[in-house]
């Protein structure tokens, strides 16, 4: 996925996009922007806003145009045998390598999270992989290599770990440094960065 200038995307989609956003120095930025940003904004339609949900998803999991057209595809696939198309969006989204690192705190952002996958840090279940979009189950393990564990960074990630809000359907063992899928997420226990029903509306037009 092409990166763009954060703070751009988040004035046009919204703080919640990236974690960078939900910071002083973005809300300084966002007041000393914000009477020029805000003369151009019109009525937005119904088309819009679903245009802006889809893009606020894209941007917050760091996937492509074709990653999400292809949940949505899964999604209204196994609609068709009674499952509910939003949490399977949800599954796929929150089950992703990349946001399980992120969501336990082994790096401060997704982008991050994905870095740190791509460059071989993360064992599941024991094996070393290096592709972010790789999807957990329940009862897989996620940890650090221990090379990983002698470098430098290893400071930071612990902090990172100790000041995480792990899900709940997420365990972690301070002890042994690892975290496991307990649970697939629900619409209940997750908060996505966009409206799901948004965008299966979008994609259905």
């Amino acid at each position: 996925m092409i990166s763009r200038p954060t703070y751009k995307v988040c004035r046009r989609l919204g703080a919640g996009v990236y974690d960078k956003c939900q910071t002083q120095k973005y809300m300084l930025s966002e007041a000393k922007h914000g009477k020029s940003f805000r003369g151009r904004r019109k009525n937005v339609t119904d088309f819009g806003k679903q245009l802006i949900e889809k893009q606020r998803v894209r941007f917050a999991y760091g996937i492509s145009e074709r990653q999400l057209r292809k949940c949505v595809e899964e999604a209204h696939r196994v609609a068709i045998l009674g499952v509910d198309p939003k949490l399977r969006m949800i599954e796929q989204l929150e089950m992703r390598l990349d946001n399980v690192v992120y969501k336990l705190g082994f790096a401060p952002s997704r982008r991050a999270a994905r870095q740190m996958v791509s460059h071989g840090h993360v064992l599941i279940n024991g094996v070393r992989t290096t592709i972010p979009s790789r999807t957990v189950f329940e009862g897989d393990v996620i940890t650090v290599r221990e090379r990983t564990r002698a470098l430098p960074i290893m400071e930071t990630i612990k902090k990172g770990v100790e000041e995480a809000s792990i899900p709940t359907w997420m365990v972690f063992d301070l002890k042994k440094f690892e975290g496991k899928v307990t649970a697939k997420p629900t619409v209940e226990n997750t908060e996505t960065p966009g409206a799901v029903e948004a965008i299966l509306e979008f994609y259905s037009r």
